[in-house]
């Protein structure tokens, strides 16, 4: 088996749990948003946010996570 060197992560190849691939992009992505020098402002914006809004927010997108995606069962009614 080959390795995929690929930098476009458009591997077919099912890595199960622990997929390497996705690791190094979350990896590459946070190097590169600490190197952007924008955490102390994303860090000031989540400081400001309501704490009540930041609740409703997460509940909204676990329900959204819960819901049956139609692409996966075509014709399937989403459940939010």
């Amino acid at each position: 088996m080959t390795k995929n060197t690929s930098k476009k992560f458009d591997s077919p190849h099912n890595q199960g749990e622990g997929d390497r691939e996705a690791a190094e992009r979350y990896e590459e992505s946070t190097k590169r948003f600490i190197r952007s020098g924008q955490v102390k402002e994303a860090t000031e914006k989540a400081r400001a946010q309501n704490p009540k809004e930041a609740g409703e927010a997460e509940e909204k997108g676990k329900a959204r996570a819960k819901a049956e995606d139609p692409a996966v069962r075509p014709g399937s009614k989403s459940k939010i």
